[in-house]
C-alpha cells in the first residue's frame, strides 16, 4: 500500500512517470493524498463526485491496473452502501460502495466512476475464495476521501499495522489494559522509521486475522493508551495537531520489553 511504500512513480495515459511523496493519509479508510515532483506535461483531470448521490443500481466503472494491465477498464452496477470496519483491526467504520465491477489485485486505489465521468469512489480490496474476481469489489466513497484527505487536517506516518485486543492481545502477551497497535510495515526515511519503530517480520495467520508479527507494538502514544478504537482515534487527533518539531513520545513493547521512544513527525 502506498501509506508504506519506499519510493512511489506515478504514470499517466501518456506514458510519463514522475516521483511523488506522500502529503497526508488515512489508514482506517485505506486512502492517501500525493504530491508529484512537478506538473505532468499534458495533464487530464477527473472530478470529484458527490458519493451521497449514489443510488444501488447505478452504473458504475471502474479504471485500474489488474495483474500490473495498465488502464483497464470494467462496467458494473453499485450493489449495495456498506458501513465496514477500516483495514486496522476494527478501529472505526469507513463508507463503501460494494460493486459488481470487476475488480482484481492491481485495481486497488483506482477510480469508481459515474457515468458522468465522476470519480465516485477509490477502489480499496475484493472479497474472493479464488483470489480474483468474483463480483463483490469495494471502494471508499469520494465523500469519505474528501473529508479525510482534502477537508480535515491530516499527515503520515509511512507505518501500516492493526490494532489488537481480547484473545489476540493475550496470544501477544500484551500488559494490561491488554490492547495495542501492532506495527507491520514502516516506509523507509518515514516519521515512524526516524523515530524508531520496528516493524513486523514473519506472517502469520492467528483464528481468522492474517499478520505480520515480530514487530514493535505501541501501547501508548503521548500518554494515550491505544485501548480499542477510541484511543486510536484520539492518538491521530493528537498527532495530527502536533508542530511539525514538537517531540512524541511514544510507548512500546518490544521482544516483551516496555520502552520508550521520543522523535519528531516533521519529514
Amino acid at each position: 500500500m502506498v501509506q508504506t511504500a519506499d519510493a512511489i512513480v506515478v504514470e499517466f495515459l501518456t506514458g510519463e512517470l514522475l516521483k511523488a511523496r506522500v502529503v497526508s493519509s488515512e489508514p482506517s479508510a485505506d486512502v492517501a493524498l500525493l504530491q508529484l515532483e512537478r506538473p505532468p506535461r499534458a495533464p487530464l483531470t477527473a472530478r470529484l463526485g458527490d458519493s451521497d448521490t449514489v443510488q444501488v443500481g447505478d452504473q458504475v466503472f471502474v479504471v485500474g491496473a489488474p495483474l500490473g494491465n495498465g488502464h483497464s477498464l470494467t462496467v458494473g452496477h453499485i450493489s449495495a452502501h456498506r458501513d465496514r470496519d477500516g483495514p486496522l483491526g476494527r478501529v472505526s467504520p469507513v463508507e463503501f460502495f460494494q460493486t459488481d465491477a470487476a475488480i482484481n489485485p492491481g485495481d486497488s486505489g483506482g477510480p469508481l466512476f459515474n457515468m458522468a465521468g465522476e470519480v465516485i469512489g477509490i477502489v480499496s480490496y475484493i472479497l474472493s475464495t479464488s483470489g480474483g474476481s468474483e463480483g463483490l469489489g469495494f471502494a471508499v466513497t469520494s465523500n469519505v476521501t474528501r473529508r479525510q484527505l482534502l477537508e480535515q487536517k491530516s499527515f503520515w506516518s509511512g507505518m501500516s499495522g492493526y490494532l489488537i485486543s481480547g484473545d489476540l492481545a493475550r496470544v501477544l502477551n500484551l500488559p494490561p489494559p491488554g490492547a495495542g497497535f501492532l506495527v507491520q510495515r514502516i516506509a523507509s526515511g518515514s516519521p515512524a522509521d526516524r523515530i524508531g519503530l520496528h516493524a513486523g517480520t514473519v506472517r502469520a495467520t492467528i483464528g481468522e486475522d492474517d499478520l505480520i508479527v515480530g514487530g514493535d507494538i505501541i501501547l501508548e502514544v503521548e500518554g494515550i493508551p491505544l485501548a480499542g478504537p477510541e484511543g486510536y482515534v484520539l492518538a491521530r487527533r493528537r498527532l495530527t495537531n502536533l508542530p511539525p518539531d514538537e517531540p512524541i513520545t511514544i510507548t512500546i513493547l518490544r521482544a516483551g520489553l516496555r520502552l520508550k521512544l521520543t522523535g519528531t513527525a516533521d519529514p
